[in-house]
Order: C-alpha cells, then sequence, then structure tokens
C-alpha cells in the first residue's frame, strides 16, 4: 500500500511545474519532410523523449511531424530513429497527433493557442488546453529564412505568430512559456518580441546567420542525425537532466558548445534563472554520454523553390561536408 502511494505521489509530482500549480504543456514541431531532412524529426523525437521521460504525460504533448523518416525506403533500420551515431531509438512511443499535410504553419497556431474547433477531424485533435496558472514549452525545427519558419505545405510568418502570442498573453492562456527555435535566421523569428509577455525564447542562429546540421553518418543512409544547437540543450539535458540546471545556465552551456552559429535569447529574462523542470519535467534519469563531438556541420539551406526565390538565391541546399557535430 505505501509503494502504491509513493508511486502515485511520484507521478503527480514530476507531472507538476515545481514553481507553481498548473500544468506542462508542449508543442513539438518538425516542420520538413523527404530523407534528406532526417535530422529535423529525429530532434523533435528526441525532444518528445526527454518530456515523457520526464512525467509530463501524452495527453499533454502535442508532436507535430511529417512521420516519414522511420519506415522510409531509405532507412537502413526500418522503423527507428535515431539522434546520433549507433544512439538509441527515438521514435518508439511517439504520438502520431499530426502528420502528412496536416503539418501545416496554419495547424500550429491553432493548436498553440488551443482552438479545439478549428483541429476537429484533423489529426488526433489535440491541442495546448492551458489556462492562466500553465506552463508551455515549445520546439520548433526545421529549416527557415529571415521573419519565416518553414513548413512541409505553407511557411509560418514572425508577424503571425507574435499576432497568436499576444491573443495567448491577452487571453491569459499561460504563466510563463518557453520557446526553442532551430533554424537558420531563427533569431529574426523573435528579435522584435515584447519583454513582457511572459515569453522566454532561445534560438538557434541570430537573425542573418545560418544554423547547422551534425552527426553525419552513413549507417543511417548518408544523412545527418541532428543540428548542432538542437544536439547540445539536450545532449546536455541528458547527461544532466532538468532538476538543477536554469534556463540561463543551460544557454550559457548551450551558446559555448554551438561554435557554428550564435545561440541567441529573446523575450522576457525575469524568470530564465528558473530550472528546466519547471518547463520539461522532472524525473529519475540515467546521463547518458554525448556522441562525438567536433566544431563545424554543413549549411542549412531551404530545399523549397518558393523559399529559394525568397531568400533570393537560385541554389539552396543542404552542402555536404566530411565535418560532423
Amino acid at each position: 500500500m505505501l509503494q502504491s502511494v509513493s508511486l502515485f505521489l511520484f507521478i503527480c509530482l514530476v507531472a507538476k511545474p515545481v514553481s507553481g500549480s498548473g500544468n506542462l504543456w508542449a508543442l513539438l514541431a518538425a516542420g520538413s519532410n523527404e530523407y534528406y531532412n532526417y535530422r529535423h524529426q529525429a530532434d523533435v523525437c528526441h525532444a518528445y523523449q526527454i518530456l515523457h521521460n520526464n512525467g509530463i504525460p501524452d495527453e499533454r504533448i502535442v508532436v507535430m511531424m511529417y512521420d516519414d523518416i522511420a519506415n522510409n525506403e531509405q532507412n537502413p533500420m526500418k522503423g527507428k530513429i535515431i539522434n546520433k551515431p549507433a544512439g538509441p531509438d527515438v521514435y518508439q512511443g511517439v504520438p502520431k497527433d499530426y502528420t502528412g499535410k496536416t503539418v501545416t504553419a496554419k495547424n500550429f497556431l491553432q493548436i498553440l493557442k488551443g482552438n479545439k474547433t478549428a483541429m476537429a477531424g484533423i489529426g488526433s485533435g489535440k491541442v495546448i488546453e492551458s489556462g492562466p496558472d500553465d506552463y508551455i514549452f515549445v520546439n520548433l525545427v526545421d529549416h527557415g529564412a529571415p521573419g519565416i519558419f518553414a513548413f512541409p505545405e505553407d511557411e509560418l510568418y514572425q508577424n503571425d505568430l507574435m499576432k497568436v502570442l499576444e491573443e495567448m498573453h491577452n487571453n491569459k492562456r499561460y504563466k510563463q512559456m518557453v520557446i526553442y527555435m532551430e533554424a537558420c535566421e531563427s533569431g529574426s523569428m523573435f528579435d522584435k518580441i515584447p519583454t513582457d509577455w511572459n515569453i522566454y525564447v532561445t534560438t538557434a542562429a541570430n537573425p542573418y546567420e545560418s544554423s547547422y546540421a551534425c552527426y553525419y553518418d552513413g549507417k543511417a543512409g548518408e544523412v545527418y542525425l541532428g543540428d548542432v544547437y538542437s544536439i547540445k540543450w539536450m545532449e546536455d539535458i541528458d547527461q544532466n537532466g532538468t532538476n538543477s540546471q536554469s534556463l540561463d545556465k543551460q544557454y550559457d552551456i548551450v551558446k559555448a558548445l554551438t561554435t557554428t552559429s550564435h545561440v541567441m535569447q529573446y523575450g522576457q529574462m525575469t524568470f530564465k534563472d528558473e530550472f528546466l523542470k519547471v518547463f520539461m519535467g522532472s524525473g529519475k534519469f540515467t546521463p547518458q554520454a554525448p556522441g562525438k563531438v567536433h566544431p563545424s556541420g554543413p549549411r542549412e539551406r531551404l530545399p523549397r523553390q518558393q523559399l529559394c526565390s525568397l531568400l533570393r538565391c537560385s541554389y539552396c541546399i543542404s552542402v555536404k561536408t566530411d565535418s560532423q557535430c
């Protein structure tokens, strides 16, 4: 009987933020498709495993990914996705909330602001049903351009994202929100965000530069398994957990380790001393060794002709190099 009570209390503790009485919610979105973009969905799957293992229940984690990697004919490890060479499978158990054609910028915004009516009959229908006491973690991973984050069928524009965040702030849809974005020029999505919306942001790059991929793996089908910034923040948690490290401390660590771009902070800084567990859950963990790290990777450029025209370039692809993360 005592063991059952202890287990119940542990589940309640890891599923609640330590600094308040609200719930934790998470929205994870990989905005690309096709096998050569393997790394984006791998990053998001890894992020899911961190949150899930830290006690956030699946009903409060929404995952958007095209889901064309694990069982792709080019994947020599059928049914699996890894995020570092010889790493564990991060695909198993990941919810398939929104896949294929449902992975759009329009749906992302409706999910984020909790519009169940708009998402009825689409994918799982899950949205971020948060309230004024709740905490939200958002992780976006894909290609980008100035003021743009790419999705397979459309684009997320800075102005549209800011309008939804302002609406959520005004309607008291959260207590505090943390956003991690991996994309080229990702700083341009948040360099104008107000500092009084209770939103803290870190990005893989400043508004004017590329972010970089890493962990090139011939055994996985000659693809990059991760992105430098994403790998750094997630491997930091894999090694050190979320219980005793603040948002700002992790920013300092990731900024120092990401030598291929300038990791940035935006938004409200008054709660950057909060521990990671407030936004990513808290649980027992076994430290994992990071992959072999090198200081460079390929330039991450946009694959789609429409975004190429917005960038005013005629040849936008990821440039293959011999370097790894």
